[in-house]
């Protein structure tokens, strides 16, 4: 489980793509700090597990191994050495919830259709999958690559949300442009209610 909340961004190292798996290695800091093997941790908002930790002099690089389920499901799969990923680890029972419930379970790929300065903030407009558009709501939750966002506005194939700068300074959304993919995790709360309503009007 995680909130949503970034801790910090790392760089990809390396991406080996074999027939049983990918390996994905990545740079850390903060995230590195107590980090074990086995422990999950969340990649562009991606659920995975660290099945090794190197240190390097101070530098310290996590590989995580990827089904390719996850892979072709997931903006990882868009990847190149040197592209920066959103990092965080699993939340322990007294963190406080800073975000909102998020499990890494990647429901679906936006693409970004506009991204830009208004004021001091940042306008986000993101597609989002037919299949998807249903679970999100007004002034309600969105994960996206890993970030716990608040949903501004809600077409019938878009969402639209506005980014302070403290987000942009601490996430890989500095990097981001028009046409990027984007990792989206709809709100865990939201997708059981709907499940819910839809068995009881059977």
């Amino acid at each position: 489980m995680f909130t949503g909340i970034v801790e910090e961004t790392g760089k990809v190292l390396s991406i080996i793509k074999n027939e049983d798996s990918i390996r994905l290695k990545f740079s850390v800091k903060n995230c590195g700090k107590k980090l074990k093997k086995g422990d999950s941790i969340a990649v562009n908002g991606c659920c995975l597990t660290a099945v090794n930790i190197k240190k390097s002099g101070a530098s310290l690089s996590v590989r995580v191994d990827l089904l390719h389920e996850t892979w072709i499901r997931t903006n990882l799969q868009y990847l190149e050495t040197g592209d920066s990923v959103n990092l965080e680890r699993a939340v322990k029972a007294s963190d406080r919830m800073g975000g909102h419930f998020v499990t890494g379970h990647v429901d679906g790929i936006g693409k970004i259709l506009q991204i830009r300065n208004k004021g001091s903030d940042i306008y986000l407009s993101v597609t989002v999958p037919k299949s998807l558009i249903k679970y999100i709501l007004l002034k309600g939750s969105i994960c996206i690559d890993g970030i716990s966002l608040t949903v501004a506005e809600v077409r019938k194939q878009s969402i639209a949300i506005w980014i302070i700068p403290h987000t942009i300074k601490v996430t890989n959304l500095k990097n981001r442009k028009v046409g990027d993919n984007l990792n989206l995790e709809t709100d865990l709360l939201g997708k059981y209610v709907y499940r819910i309503l839809q068995e009881t009007q059977k």
